[in-house]
């Protein structure tokens, strides 16, 4: 079945200083979806589900979700918080893992921020769980938040030895 594609005129999760949105290459894209999958596998480890926490920040839930309709692994990285008494996820993002694509990648598929009521996901799916739309403007936005929010997460000391790692599983 073909993916359609819907061009949508909302804003963009990201601008550059000029309030534009920047149009980097497909080989940017192709590096950083690369560069997902890796930095999600590598935390995940063996583990299904794992929480690393760093002085200062909200911790940072990883899980593995379970499967996409294609069979790929789907991956949940999340910073919550908590609201009268509530977990708030800020943000959420779900990611699928291409491991038969050239490069393996890890596609962001959804975005959710609790405390703004939003939930976006870039495909739209059929009953059996089967993609058939693509939403191509909010796909381009979160590849950059995601790329902006990891560089983020090595910044803060996540990705790197002083971050304390919990399993979950």
């Amino acid at each position: 079945m073909a993916i359609h594609c819907n061009q949508p005129s909302t804003g963009s999760l990201w601008r550059s200083s000029l309030g534009v949105s920047p149009q980097p290459s497909r080989r940017y894209y192709d590096e950083n979806l690369s560069t997902f999958r890796t930095v999600l596998t590598g935390l995940l480890a063996n583990d299904t589900a794992i929480r690393l926490t760093v002085d200062g920040y909200m911790p940072l839930s990883v899980e593995d979700i379970g499967q996409s309709a294609e069979g790929n692994r789907l991956i949940s990285i999340c910073h919550y918080g908590e609201q009268n008494g509530d977990l708030m996820r800020d943000p959420d993002m779900v990611f699928e893992i291409h491991i038969y694509a050239s490069p393996n990648m890890a596609e962001p598929l959804s975005f959710r921020n609790d405390y703004m009521g939003l939930m976006q996901k870039i495909y739209r799916y059929d009953d059996s769980g089967k993609k058939t739309h693509v939403n191509a403007r909010l796909k381009q936005d979160l590849k950059s938040f995601a790329h902006t929010w990891f560089n983020n997460l090595k910044n803060q000391g996540f990705l790197g030895d002083t971050a304390i790692r919990e399993r979950l599983t």
